[in-house]
């Protein structure tokens, strides 16, 4: 966990590790959570807390970030969009599995549907 412009407080850490456990709950081969938090000081941004996540896998690299008012609301919506990539990223995978499971019971491949019948 990395603060950029802002001191990271016990609080600010435990909440963090809370809400990201979801991740790691969601898919169990997660090896690394890269948290970067960033104050903005410009007051033309829409919100003054920025957080970038980076989700390690085995296989893939998932990163998301976000802008809020505050450090929680951002995290909320850094949650929200790597939740949505890593269930995608699933849905697939198993998609892929089942079409492949279908291919090898299909009539071709099976040997009752050979044309060998008398």
């Amino acid at each position: 966990m990395k603060g950029r412009g802002i001191r990271i407080t016990d609080q600010v850490r435990r909440t963090a590790e809370h809400k990201l456990a979801k991740i790691g709950r969601l898919d169990p081969k997660v090896l690394r959570l890269e948290v970067e938090l960033t104050l903005e000081r410009n007051p033309r941004m829409g919100g003054s807390h920025r957080v970038e996540v980076a989700c390690d896998t085995a296989r893939q690299t998932f990163r998301a970030g976000a802008v809020g008012a505050d450090v929680e609301s951002a995290l909320d919506q850094v949650i929200q969009r790597l939740e949505r990539q890593i269930s995608s990223h699933r849905g697939r995978l198993r998609d892929r599995w089942v079409r492949r499971g279908n291919r090898l019971q299909s009539p071709r491949t099976s040997s009752e549907g050979s044309g060998n019948s008398e």
